[in-house]
């Protein structure tokens, strides 16, 4: 059972403009997100200017009589947020205008929404099309004639289909809450633009009885490490998983130990630099180049940490049948088992109900938020292949990188990573007059 994600939607809901008390009642899941994006300077720029722009479109009419006729300005106006116009200006960004009607201010701080919004491109996962998220920002021709006043009129007259009330450039149609979930959003936005949103099993998490499962199993344990089969696991999921659950909860996990192949991917020798938890490596070297010890080390870890250091709890990570044996071996010991859906058969899955041992797919776990260990490991691959980079084709790169990385990705996914990280390679040179290539990893 898995739930759907909030935290694009909490984001764009965040530099739009939203109220505060709406994004809590809203997002409070997020909480933790927004007061993040708070801190942000570039974000709430967008979200102070988006909230002035919408201001204007709500006042426009009374605020350009009362710059008319009583001779004030927005910053005399209690319908401008006063803290916000002060804060931007303090960073250097100019708001107040004398002799400024109005409709001048709109164009002006629509100008600075369309000069500063490529700022927050940072804030969304890489596989989602960012040029889609922006147009909701930037008004397209905002200076010529009638563009504002079709904008205007447009807001005014369907100003209930927009996110929360908040003016975003759009074509409104009533589609419930256009930032409900992520998926509704993103399948919504993708659709604007005449394409479609292929990555949905990135937008939902386990459901919170999963979760509670696993906090359960391991508050009525007194030790416990994790076991990872690394040859029948996915690293980049079971980094999800940890990722999205509490992580006070998993305090109590003494380390995780991999078990792992030599020719499995190089990924799972950076998840100790991606968890608060201990990581222990253990690399079995092959007897034969078809087969592999993983099971059987695994096996003789397990059993080790149970009879000699009094461990008595386990989170078994493998889709492999073969770990049951490890489980039946060692009865008064209590374990978890947590597997990816495509790699186990229903044959252990009934075992373990049998045995009542609780068992949890990894799949279900949020995949969106795992940029951060995928890029890392991305760009270590890429620094191999540097000093022969002159003999390989670029485009072929960026996919021979995926492919090592052991990482299932979309031709767009892959043609950004060649864009953002492969084309923008530059040569340097140091005082010696050395020759390097420099990786750019914003």
């Amino acid at each position: 059972m898995q739930v759907a994600k909030k935290d694009i939607c909490a984001t764009v809901a965040y530099l739009i403009g939203t109220r505060w008390n709406i994004l809590m009642n809203c997002y409070g899941e997020e909480k933790d997100l927004l007061n993040e994006l708070h801190k942000n300077k570039e974000a709430t720029v967008i979200r102070y200017l988006c909230k002035l722009r919408t201001a204007l479109m709500l006042k426009f009419k009374k605020t350009d009589n009362e710059i008319c006729f009583n001779l004030k300005n927005i910053n005399k106006l209690e319908w401008f947020d006063q803290d916000n116009i002060k804060q931007l200006e303090q960073w250097g960004i100019e708001i107040v205008k004398a002799n400024y009607r109005a409709q001048s201010y709109v164009y002006d701080i629509s100008k600075l929404i369309n000069d500063n919004i490529e700022k927050c491109s940072g804030l969304f996962p890489s596989w989602i099309n960012w040029s889609y998220i922006k147009s909701l920002f930037e008004i397209p021709h905002i200076s010529k004639e009638n563009t504002f006043k079709n904008e205007f009129a447009k807001y005014m007259e369907y100003i209930s289909w927009y996110p929360f009330q908040q003016y975003i450039y759009w074509e409104p149609r009533d589609c419930g809450s256009l930032l409900f979930t992520d998926i509704r959003f993103l399948n919504y936005l993708y659709a604007m633009h005449d394409d479609h949103f292929a990555y949905d099993s990135r937008l939902t998490d386990a459901h919170e009885e999963t979760k509670n499962s696993i906090y359960d199993f391991i508050r009525k344990s007194e030790k416990i490490i994790v076991a990872v089969d690394c040859e029948n696991s996915d690293v980049y999921k079971l980094y999800g998983t940890i990722k999205n659950l509490n992580q006070n909860e998993l305090s109590k996990i003494e380390k995780i130990v991999l078990y792992d192949d030599a020719h499995t991917t190089c990924g799972w020798d950076w998840l100790h630099k991606f968890t608060n938890i201990s990581v222990e490596h253990i690399e079995v070297e092959r007897v034969t180049g078809q087969k592999s010890l993983v099971d059987i080390k695994m096996t003789a870890g397990v059993c080790q940490n149970y009879y000699q250091h009094g461990v008595t709890s386990f989170i078994i990570v493998s889709s492999d049948s073969d770990y049951w044996g490890l489980i039946s071996s060692l009865p008064d010991a209590k374990f978890l088992v947590m597997y990816e859906y495509m790699k186990c058969g229903q044959a252990i899955k009934d075992a373990l109900e049998q045995r009542q041992i609780y068992y949890c797919s990894i799949d279900d776990f949020c995949s969106g938020n795992i940029e951060d260990l995928k890029k890392v490991v991305l760009l270590d691959i890429l620094k191999k292949y540097l000093p022969n980079l002159l003999s390989l084709n670029a485009k072929e790169l960026a996919k021979r990188v995926f492919k090592e990385a052991w990482i299932d990705a979309s031709d767009e996914e892959i043609n950004n990573f060649y864009n953002k990280y492969i084309k923008t390679l530059k040569l340097s040179f140091n005082d010696d007059g050395e020759v390097s290539l420099n990786i750019s990893v914003k």
